[in-house]
């Protein structure tokens, strides 16, 4: 066998696919990527058995169709070197002996036999389809994925939710300490359905779709998805167990509304938070008057912190702490000029929105206070 490619186009593509493979795999051949040459066409394929992801693009010319698998470090390493230009990778099916000819020399090393590497597996048939523009499921990964947990214990908790219905699509995450909720009503299921996607395959989605323009076919049994790109496709085992229902911890009566500038408030958390108690990463806002005022404090240090910035408030005084780093990734992932924050009281969730929702859609997201001793 034989082919010629583009040096940076082989690059692009087994880069991509690289992020699936783990430092440490139970199965060799899983250090490897699988290379299959169809005609003038090549597939490349990696996988940790979790997840599949397959990337397929053309090639300047090849000579036989065949399998084999090469290892993933020895090929990224040395492609890495090289400057834009075709290569040819010379395979001897017998010994299975790989020479990549380039510009002014050559490289050797052996490859190991395709069929070796894990089969994806095939949906069953009674999986379930649904189209959804790249740019839709892009914005839904994107919005949540930082509010999903690391539990073990709870692993349902581990990943972003695909809530699909006739009405709309929605896609959730949380970490029972504060919770993304977004959802798009361009999107129509034909039956309700919901999945919850693993972090990783989700962050590796995060990485390919900007590349994409045009609509993803995702396909799902009870156990698995599958997400069809143009030159991806991504196979994944979904998360197994139910996610608690989500709407019922949503404060619904907020009677206090504070208008905020975004990227004021967001400076000034950053500012305070240097500040606070390592331990309880505390911050405290109290509410009043067209202004916030934000302190913090570790006694144990001797330091603290305090900081007014106007808003939009009129009402009576309100008192609430968050922890500093959930209230922060919060509002950098509102991507808004200004915010409201619903408030009911200090004991209640705090509900964090865009002042205006993007066309076809709704955001919202929650955090959990923190007690306050005074």
């Amino acid at each position: 066998m034989k082919f010629i490619a583009s040096s940076s186009a082989l690059l692009s593509h087994l880069q991509a696919i690289s992020r699936v493979i783990n430092s440490k795999n139970t199965l060799p051949i899983l250090d490897c990527f699988l290379l299959k040459i169809e005609g003038k066409k090549l597939t490349a394929t990696a996988s940790d058995t979790e997840t599949t992801l397959v990337t397929n693009f053309d090639l300047i010319d090849s000579e036989g169709d065949g399998s084999f698998a090469i290892p993933s470090k020895t090929l990224l390493d040395s492609l890495r070197e090289l400057s834009e230009q075709p290569l040819t990778i010379d395979i001897d099916e017998n010994s299975l002996e790989v020479t990549i000819y380039y510009q002014n020399g050559k490289y050797k090393f052996i490859a190991q036999n395709g069929d070796e590497f894990p089969k994806m597996k095939e949906l069953k048939d009674t999986s379930s389809n649904l189209e959804i523009p790249a740019s839709v499921l892009l914005n839904g990964i994107n919005s949540t994925l930082f509010a999903s947990a690391d539990d073990e214990l709870r692993p349902v908790m581990n990943g972003v939710v695909l809530d699909i219905s006739p009405e709309n699509v929605t896609f959730v995450a949380s970490d029972s300490h504060k919770l993304v909720r977004l959802t798009n009503t361009s999107v129509h299921g034909d039956q309700k359905a919901m999945l919850i996607i693993p972090k990783k395959p989700a962050n590796l989605l995060r990485v390919i779709l900007p590349k994409e323009t045009g609509q993803v076919i995702v396909s799902f049994d009870d156990s698995n998805i599958v997400f069809r790109l143009s030159s991806y496709t991504i196979f994944c085992r979904l998360v197994e167990g139910r996610f608690p229902n989500y709407n019922v911890v949503i404060p619904q009566n907020n009677p206090y509304k504070v208008l905020v500038d975004r990227v004021s408030f967001l400076n000034t958390l950053k500012r305070v938070a240097i500040f606070a108690n390592q331990a309880s990463s505390l911050v405290k806002m109290i509410i009043s008057n067209n202004h916030i005022e934000l302190t913090t404090q570790d006694i144990d240090f001797s330091t603290s912190a305090e900081e007014t910035i106007s808003c939009q408030y009129e009402g009576e005084r309100i008192t609430i702490g968050f922890k500093a780093q959930f209230i922060i990734d919060i509002v950098s992932n509102l991507n808004t000029q200004e915010i409201v924050l619903e408030l009911a009281d200090p004991s209640r969730a705090g509900l964090f929105l865009p002042l205006q929702n993007e066309e076809n859609q709704d955001l919202l997201m929650l955090l959990m206070p923190m007690l306050l001793n005074d």
